[in-house]
């Protein structure tokens, strides 16, 4: 494998009532570009009366952003965001200083049951941002870029890429983008200075002739092209963009290139939201329960 650094393999971990495939961050490998975390959500199906509660819970100094192939989700944050997530929409949200959010399926999809599928990826941010004001932005299907390569279907989500760009506003450089190959389909990633990873989401596919497995992940060497191919019809999501100055340190859903950050944002969540001075506020409309902060790892970990 000379242009290929890593295969990452998913880890599966069971939220209650569905499986997360988790790639980033990796023992050996902790980042791609700006990209912290990926999970790749189900494939699963609910049955009726069943859905997802991930229960208000905070993040600082990172993005999230949340894309599904399949299924709905109900986002709702503490600056008052209340958004519907369908398949083939980017939704952004800026921690930044500190933000709340909730992700639950909604009453309709709840009470009929049905599919979930997609990818929720951390965006750390550049230090000069770390602290900037929490925001949420929604951007539908239909404002995203689509075009093609070599036949290859493309859709940017993020950033730029192939000469297109992505209207979500984003703090560095950076690409993600949903490729959707047919059999025999060759799409090239040319060298560049960015760093650059291929997730293999279904089907089959191959970089550079090695066969990459579905639900994992190949990490390209610097400064290298790739050829990724179709050996059937297969999805795959590229990703990348240029290192960030600086470590990341991160603990449960807190990321920062400062401990003294992460061990403040702990304290605070430690009463949990809407406690006097904190700056984690409470969700309207989903207040009434919160994930609490986790018991301290063994060791501390450093991104």
């Amino acid at each position: 494998m000379p242009n290929i650094e890593l295969i990452i393999r998913s880890r599966e971990r069971d939220l209650g009532g569905f499986s997360v495939r988790r790639i980033l961050p990796y023992a050996t490998h902790r980042m791609v570009g700006p990209f912290i975390f990926f999970d790749h959500m189900g494939p699963a199906i609910f049955a009726p009366n069943q859905g997802m509660d991930v229960r208000p819970h905070p993040h600082i100094n990172l993005a999230t952003v949340t894309y599904l192939f399949a299924g709905k989700i109900l986002h709702r944050d503490s600056l008052g965001s209340v958004q519907l997530i369908e398949p083939g929409a980017v939704n952004w949200m800026t921690a930044g200083h500190g933000i709340v959010h909730s992700e639950r399926s909604p009453d309709d999809f709840r009470k009929t049951g049905g599919p979930i599928n997609g990818i929720q990826l951390w965006v750390a941010l550049p230090k000069e941002h770390e602290e900037t004001a929490p925001a949420f932005t929604h951007h539908p299907s239909s404002t995203l870029p689509e075009f093609e390569v070599n036949g290859v279907k493309l859709k940017l989500l993020l950033g730029s890429a192939f000469d297109h760009k992505s209207p979500v506003p984003v703090h560095s450089d950076m690409f993600y983008v949903d490729a959707q190959m047919k059999a025999g389909d060759r799409l090239t990633l040319p060298s560049s200075k960015r760093e650059v990873a291929i997730y293999n989401v279904e089907g089959t596919i191959t970089v550079d002739g090695h066969e990459i497995e579905k639900h994992a992940m190949a990490v390209v060497k610097p400064h290298c092209e790739v050829e990724i191919s179709g050996v059937e019809d297969s999805r795959v999501m590229l990703l990348g963009g240029e290192p960030l100055e600086g470590s990341r340190f991160i603990f449960w859903n807190f990321v920062s290139s400062s401990k003294e950050r992460l061990e403040a944002a702990k304290s605070e969540w430690r009463l949990g939201p809407g406690a006097p001075g904190s700056r984690f506020k409470t969700i309207p409309g989903d207040d009434n329960e919160h994930i609490p902060l986790p018991d301290e790892p063994k060791k501390g970990t450093i991104l």
